[in-house]
């Protein structure tokens, strides 16, 4: 016990530290958990199925907190901790039980600067290192800065695995799809090209693209029908709501609903032919990140919501209906920049505070 107590004290992890506090919302009071404190930029978290749970830390730790005790996790991949670049995404296989699998995603090393990559490991069965990791993605390289990255990993229904991938920085580049930036890409699990991608074949085209057009998403969820949403961030004003489909060019940066960072409008205004329209948009933008589509469990009158992370304003987004628009933000000082949000199998809300360096669950008050 003493030799796991300076692992976790030289970790700077602390676990259970918090007293519940309770918030009023749509749905009736709720009750907040701090599961685990003094994380250090924190950028998702990863439940397990026997209640524990991963925590990737932007600097390349890899944290499972399980029995009130957090620990490192050896064998995570090389990162470029550098910018918003690190270990970014952890998504927990939906066959965990039988297979231990877990993805990952994270900037990597690479020529000319850094990129977005995909790596699938096995955690060992005391969960203190990865087993047999396979890199089973890795965007074009030879993009230099430490911008937008994406980068969320969500596997689809069929098992196939959607990772998004941010411009770097480079705008035009999201037009260009002779490389990944501003793209959703779809691969199969052990990094094959799924026949059905809609540019397989397509001579100049990466075969991976499944759309285009993205600024940065850093938010991607199933809605209870198997769709794929993504929550993306624009420059000033026009973070968006995607609802994603085959083949689809999103308009970045032809189209937008904000303006440059300078005020200086972006391309050719809100509208062009063969580009779709986001589903809801922010204006002032509120830098969106983790998304979730709930199920209900707890709360049935939230079934089908999608709540929305807020970088910038410190709240949870609800949004719900069609139109799809922002019905309710749920915030307090446990919401300090909201990076990732997910949904236990008990359907508690789990999220993780940039700010606050800190997950919590939410279940009723």
């Amino acid at each position: 016990m003493r030799r796991l107590f300076a692992v976790i004290s030289a970790l700077g992890v602390f676990v259970g530290v918090g007293h519940a506090q309770t918030k009023s919302t749509s749905a009736g009071s709720v009750q907040l958990d701090k599961m685990v404190d003094g994380l250090d930029t924190p950028w998702a978290i990863g439940l397990l199925p026997d209640g524990s749970f991963l925590v990737t830390e932007r600097n390349g730790t890899l944290l499972l907190v399980s029995d009130g005790e957090a620990r490192e996790v050896s064998g995570a991949p090389r990162v470029a901790a550098r910018g918003q670049g690190g270990l970014l995404d952890v998504t927990v296989a939906r066959d965990f039980a039988q297979t231990r699998e877990i993805f990952l995603t994270y900037s990597k090393p690479q020529r000319g600067g850094a990129g977005t990559a995909l790596a699938v490991a096995k955690l060992s069965d005391n969960g203190r290192r990865l087993q047999n990791l396979r890199e089973i993605f890795e965007s074009e390289p030879g993009f230099s800065g430490g911008r937008h990255f994406g980068s969320r990993v969500v596997e689809a229904a069929d098992g196939t695995l959607f990772v998004t991938i941010g411009d770097r920085g480079d705008r035009p580049s999201a037009q260009d799809r002779a490389n990944h930036n501003g793209t959703i890409v779809r691969v199969a699990r052990d990094g094959s090209i799924p026949p059905d991608n809609p540019f397989v074949g397509v001579t100049g085209v990466q075969p991976e693209i499944w759309s285009y057009g993205h600024r940065n998403p850093q938010g991607a969820g199933l809605d209870l029908q198997g769709n794929l949403w993504t929550a993306e961030h624009g420059a000033r004003g026009g973070d968006e709501m995607n609802l994603i489909a085959k083949g689809v060019n999103f308009g970045w940066p032809v189209i937008s609903y904000g303006v440059h960072y300078s005020g200086a409008s972006i391309g050719e205004g809100t509208r062009r032919d063969g580009m779709e329209q986001p589903v809801f948009y922010w204006d002032p933008s509120i830098a969106p990140s983790g998304l979730l589509v709930y199920s209900g469990k707890l709360w049935p009158s939230w079934r089908g919501d999608i709540f929305v992370g807020s970088l910038k304003f410190d709240y949870i987004s609800r949004l719900e209906g069609s139109p799809l628009r922002e019905v309710e933000q749920i915030q307090s000082t446990e919401t300090g920049r909201v990076r990732d949000i997910v949904e236990g199998a008990d359907g508690s809300i789990w999220f993780l505070s940039v700010g606050e360096g800190a997950v919590y669950r939410m279940t009723p008050g």
